[in-house]
């Protein structure tokens, strides 16, 4: 079941276990994740579209089959560049997501 984030972007989880959680992100262009910050390691993987990341104020531009790491309590955002699809897990789980 899709549940919205954020306009234009809505989460779906995937598959929870003990210390990871996946979850398939839906973003519509321009929708934008703003800057906040999170005690989980998240990773995220595009499988389609593209998103500009900002990590403690760094630009990172994400195209298909791209990831990245984000560490625990690193400040971040994104804008979808596309529609997109991305994947992300959480570790440990996202409590706010269960």
């Amino acid at each position: 079941m899709k549940i919205p984030v954020t306009e234009g972007v809505w989460r779906e989880s995937l598959a929870t276990g003990e210390n990871l959680m996946v979850v398939r992100f839906t973003f519509q262009a321009g929708a934008v994740v703003p800057t906040h910050r999170h005690m989980h390691e998240q990773s995220s993987y595009i499988v389609s579209g593209g998103l500009r990341y900002t990590l403690e104020g760094k630009d990172i531009v994400l195209r298909p089959r791209d990831s990245l790491v984000i560490p625990p309590n690193q400040e971040h955002s994104a804008v979808a560049l596309e529609d997109t699809i991305d994947i992300n897990s959480f570790s440990p789980p996202r409590e706010d997501y269960l």
